[in-house]
């Protein structure tokens, strides 16, 4: 142990303190009282220990330990060598000594722990995955490491690396470590490949017309001569491909192709190499603009529309797809002005391609329209989903048609198989379900795996929150076994006084015992129970609860995309909960609207619509006797929605036999077309994640910008305008196609497309050896050959500092109190007995006195 001072220059203090308090003694000690040499003996012992507090004291205790941090980079870009880097660090692990402690972190774009720190020998572990591969961060790698063991030791970090970063400043780094205890070594690591071929650009025109040659151009670098196949593909269908030869360095090709399609179509170049170091770099794509004749899309149900065949053809085209068939990435909806549903189940379309159509509207412009029918709407399962966000109405039926009293009990599968997003999805669906139902309905949840649990008590819903927030909280685990779980259900619904009494069995797996069902449902059907069953997955009974669903009355669902999951059982639950289908003749209320004049003349009789409620914002050309909406529009973002909540059939009526028919769904589509001003704004890169947008004609004082990928997610951006009519935007997108949506405040927008390209993280590159010898040089390191030093004695000292700066501050202040009490009260103790000595003498002088006196008398 030794006394450390860290701001040894306040000690020149204690000179002038010498010189004063010594000039003082000078002059006044021989005259003193002991209780004046008293105070000036603590005042100077106080004023001492404030000055050596100001030079911050500490004691330190040596230790003779010392740490090794090996730090190994697991970025793309040294895939294939973790086996090679383990071995080394084993085998350098192997010839530490007993002072020493050793620890081995992975990093790329995330870290992570392989062996922590430890003073015992364990084996590198090789098979742990890193998800975010796609840079290469060493700045955050060693601010981590170094936090992550003993400060107070020496450490040093060995870094495994090539030194390629490609997100932080490793250099920066250094800075803000500030340890005198840190030693970096680095070990070069050569990449593994040794050949790879890349598209590093591919461009076609921003925009074109229908039928005009567009040229496309693109330039593949190479680092050895080879033969390649490269491949060209409209809205990801391949159209043409060639065999080339490529040449070491950059090769630069030229390719013709005439606009076949209209909208934003997507256009991608692919090559494919036999040997290649990166799959992640063969394929770049390009977004054209081609304008021309409008493009429709209609999608249907179980049933082929009727309303292609009733379109113009001549002026817009049209195109039909099953739901089933819809596509999942947002190019490809993109290519079409508007979308129309034509009685379309929510159960048959994913949660993924409803966000996808919902920015396609909002932030595009696509038009969108919902027809009804029996499999739409509320009785479709849109309830809560993107798909009713943009619509104008609400697929609640709000205090306007009676509804009937009902028993829901959904029986929910717990079990291990349905871990991940198949229980989360469950229980999603199970929540929304219980927020669809009124206070007087009666709602149960059980989940179970080998036993029913029971998640909400049968009865009266009291509190909606409440009960999802218990649905919620169920996790998984556990075998399968249905029927104890079923028979539960059963048994709560049979007795009560209900209209309706259903339940909603879901599973993913195989009941682990076999009992009668048959008997068990038909009792429950003598009692008005019909079940319905969900089967996810392939390893489902499927057989056994389609049968279930049959002999129960109510229907069985086949998910193998479990994002329909909370279609479904919203389906099941408003199928159950209420009338939606409002069934008998009536006239239509015409409404001021677009539509007025085909209405001139009179509106034919209807037949049937499903019952819905109109949004605030939203404008309602026709309208039942119930004040239900049957033709209502509204804007959402740059797009126009209709809702016509009668069919495209039979349910409409006379109008199916109504000279305007053609008419009709024509000015439907003329309505849900792009109505802004499009100007071409102009987006270009401007470096690495940052894109410049700048309105030409500079009239624009405000751009909003949103940014979409091509699942349909909203990317988070930083917008900072530079000048009047133009932005820098930044933001961090993986690799691919985004598109921008950009407006300003006079109405005007612009889509666009543009492909972000690979990292550099797929590049092949020498290690950057600049770099990496700066890092050892400036923390006293090594670029070395091989981890035989890694153990090597560290050139700084282990130990740990105790201030004891607030202990001398603490003492300077009790001297200074006793101090002041001192001068406050003086010495009181001597004084007191001196008097009562006093008192002592002069008490028997007075009593003879007295005596003496008396004998006198």
């Amino acid at each position: 142990m030794e006394l450390r001072l860290d701001n040894p220059v306040w000690l020149w203090l204690l000179l002038p303190t010498i010189f004063y308090f010594g000039f003082l003694a000078f002059k006044t000690w021989p005259k003193s009282s002991l209780l004046y040499r008293i105070v000036f003996g603590l005042r100077i012992a106080a004023v001492a220990l404030l000055i050596f507090a100001l030079a911050a004291p500490s004691l330190y205790f040596a230790d003779e330990q010392e740490q090794v941090i090996f730090l190994m980079d697991r970025s793309a870009s040294l895939e294939g060598m973790e086996a090679e880097m383990s071995k080394a660090i084993d085998l350098a692990i192997a010839g530490k000594e007993d002072h020493q402690v050793a620890g081995v972190y992975t990093f790329a774009e995330d870290f992570q722990t392989l062996l922590p720190l430890s003073k015992d020998q364990q084996p590198v572990p090789i098979d742990l995955a890193i998800n975010q591969n796609r840079h290469t961060n060493i700045e955050q790698a060693l601010e981590l490491a170094a936090n992550s063991g003993n400060t107070d030791l020496a450490t040093r970090i060995v870094l495994l690396t090539d030194g390629n970063e490609t997100k932080g400043s490793a250099i920066e780094s250094l800075e803000r470590l500030q340890s005198s205890r840190l030693q970096v070594d680095v070990l070069p690591i050569e990449q593994k490949a040794t050949s790879d071929a890349a598209i590093s650009r591919f461009e076609t025109p921003a925009s074109a017309f229908l039928g005009e040659a567009q040229p496309f151009s693109l330039d593949i670098e190479a680092d050895a001569d080879t033969a390649a196949k490269l491949i060209f593909s409209v809205n990801d269908l391949d159209f043409d491909e060639k065999e080339i030869q490529l040449v070491s360095g950059k090769n630069a090709f030229s390719y013709s192709y005439p606009a076949e399609q209209e909208g934003l179509v997507k256009y991608e170049a692919r090559i494919e190499v036999a040997e290649d170091a990166f799959l992640e770099n063969n394929e770049l794509a390009s977004i054209t603009d081609v304008g021309g004749t409008p493009e429709v899309l209609v999608v249907s149900g179980d049933v082929a529309s009727p309303i292609p065949a009733v379109l113009d053809k001549e002026r817009i085209n049209v195109s039909e797809m099953a739901a089933p068939k819809l596509p999942q990435n947002l190019s490809s909806f993109l290519q079409y002005d508007a979308i129309i549903f034509d009685n379309v189940s929510g159960t048959e379309i994913g949660e993924q391609q409803m966000d996808v159509i919902e920015q396609a509207v909002k932030q595009f412009g696509v038009g969108f329209m919902m027809v009804g029918g029996d499999q739409s709407y509320g009785l479709g399962g849109y309830f809560k989903t993107p798909i009713e966000r943009l619509l104008p109405v609400e697929m609640e039926v709000k205090g306007k048609h009676e509804l009937p009293s009902l028993g829901l009990v959904i029986v929910m599968d717990r079990s291990g198989s349905m871990m991940g997003a198949k229980m989360e999805l469950a229980k999603e669906a199970a929540a929304r379900s219980v927020e669809l139902l009124r206070k007087d309905d009666t709602v149960g949840v059980i989940a179970f795996d080998d036993q029913p649990w029971q998640i909400v008590p049968t009865e009266k819903l009291e509190d909606p929150k409440e009960a999802a927030e218990k649905i919620l909280s169920v996790t998984p685990g556990g075998g399968t076994e249905i029927y104890k779980s079923l028979e539960e259900a059963y048994a709560q619904l049979e007795d009560l006084d209900l209209q309706r009494k259903h339940i909603i069995l879901l599973t993913d797996g195989q009941s682990a015992t076999s009992n009668d069902y048959d008997s068990l449902i038909e009792d429950g059907l003598e009692n008005k129970v019909t079940l319905s069953t969900v089967s996810i997955g392939q390893d489902a009974d499927k057989n056994l609860l389609e049968e279930l669903a049959e002999t129960g009355n109510g229907r069985f669902y086949d998910v193998t995309d479990a994002t329909t999951i909370p279609a479904i059982l919203s389906r099941e639950t408003v199928m159950m909960s209420r009338t939606y289908i409002v069934d008998k003749p009536f006239y239509p209320i015409v409404y001021d609207s677009n539509w007025n004049a085909l209405f001139a003349d009179g509106v034919p009789e209807m037949n049937t619509y499903i019952a819905t409620t109109a949004k605030g914002a939203a404008s309602v050309a026709l309208e039942s006797a119930e004040e239900d909406p049957v033709l209502a529009t509204w804007y959402y973002g740059l797009g126009k929605t209709i809702a016509y909540t009668s069919s495209s059939g039979a349910w409409s009526g006379g109008f199916q036999s109504w000279k305007n028919w053609p008419a009709f769904w024509n000015r439907n589509v003329s309505q849900l077309l792009p109505s802004f001003d499009e100007v071409p704004f102009s987006v270009t890169k401007k470096a690495q994640g940052v894109y410049s947008v700048e309105d030409p004609s500079q009239s624009s004082a405000i751009l909003d910008i949103a940014v979409v990928d091509e699942e349909g997610k909203e990317l988070p951006v930083q917008s900072q305008p530079t000048a009047p009519g133009k932005v820098d935007v930044m933001l961090d997108a993986d690799p691919g196609l985004v598109f921008f949506s950009i407006s300003n405040e006079n109405g005007a927008a612009y889509r666009t497309g543009l492909a972000i390209p690979y990292g550099d993280e797929y590049r092949t590159n020498k290690p950057n050896a600049a770099m990496l010898t700066t890092l050892a040089e400036r923390t006293g390191g090594k670029v070395v050959e091989s981890l035989n030093e890694a153990f090597r004695n560290i050139p700084y000292e282990s130990g740990t500092k105790q201030p004891i700066q607030q202990s001398l501050l603490l003492a300077a202040m009790i001297l200074f109190f006793i101090d002041i009490t001192l001068r406050r009260f003086g010495l009181k103790l001597p004084k007191r007995q001196l008097k009562a000595a006093a008192e002592g003498e002069v008490a028997p002088k007075t009593v003879e006195q007295l005596i003496k006196a008396k004998k006198r008398s």
